[in-house]
């Protein structure tokens, strides 16, 4: 299901500072606002087809989405968290490159594709965001592409755990902290973490156990992670825990 939403104002919107618009000045945010819409989809809807044309680019305003790749053989391997500020759409590509499926309802900012390259064209601010936005993609994609091919299944885990963590505390709706500690609301099931994670579910259920025997996290109702010791955990992942801040 697909509905409408109120559109807020960009200078009220949760991600104005980390969206494509942060660069912005107020006139260009005067443009923006003219062309945008929100729409509201439920759990499990597609925002974008791989192979599929795009009519519109959209920045995710609340809500969690992954992007996946699907083999002939029905293989799926998800390559991407979208998160909010995240960005779907290249300009200049038509098409998506992926599937991205919505993991709980997602509220998208959406604009015209036509009418948005056209503004990225016209727009220093606008396409200087959009560079910077797909630099930190990539070495966040190669990054990711270390901890794939070369970690263990636990530190891959406990890698991915540190990562969206630093990931929901650039923004609202992350941890919280507490107890000494910080939780963290899982966006995804068991299936879904094993796919995002190369592994079968039951490795992946298997080394969330051993890192709760193991005191590094604490697994809780409604997908809730409390991670006690997060510099614990980032050791545990193979780093220092300098990689920025979590409150």
């Amino acid at each position: 299901m697909v509905r409408l939403s109120p559109v807020k104002a960009c200078n009220d919107c949760p991600i104005r500072y980390r969206a494509v618009c942060a660069e912005c000045d107020p006139d260009e945010l005067a443009v923006l606002e003219q062309m945008k819409t929100y729409q509201t989809f439920e759990t499990g809807a597609h925002l974008a087809a791989a192979g599929e044309d795009l009519d519109h680019f959209s920045s995710i305003v609340t809500g969690c989405a992954t992007m996946s790749r699907t083999l002939e053989d029905g293989r799926r391997q998800t390559v991407g968290l979208l998160l909010p500020s995240d960005f779907i759409g290249r300009p200049g590509r038509g098409q998506s490159a992926f599937d991205v499926q919505a993991l709980g309802p997602v509220t998208l900012c959406r604009f015209e594709r036509h009418s948005f390259e056209r503004l990225v064209r016209e727009t220093p601010h606008i396409a200087s965001r959009l560079m910077t936005m797909s630099l930190d993609e990539l070495d966040a994609a190669r990054d990711w592409a270390v901890v794939l091919g070369r970690m263990t299944a636990r530190e891959k885990l406990a890698a991915f755990l540190v990562s969206l963590t630093r990931r929901f505390a650039q923004g609202a709706g992350g941890p919280r902290p507490g107890g000494g500690g910080v939780t963290l609301q899982l966006p995804l099931t068991r299936e879904e973490l094993a796919d995002h994670l190369g592994l079968t579910i039951e490795t992946t259920s298997r080394q969330m156990t051993a890192l709760r025997k193991d005191g590094l996290i604490d697994l809780r109702p409604a997908r809730e992670v409390f991670i006690p010791d997060f510099g614990a955990l980032c050791a545990e992942a193979g780093e220092d825990g300098d990689g920025g801040p979590i409150v």
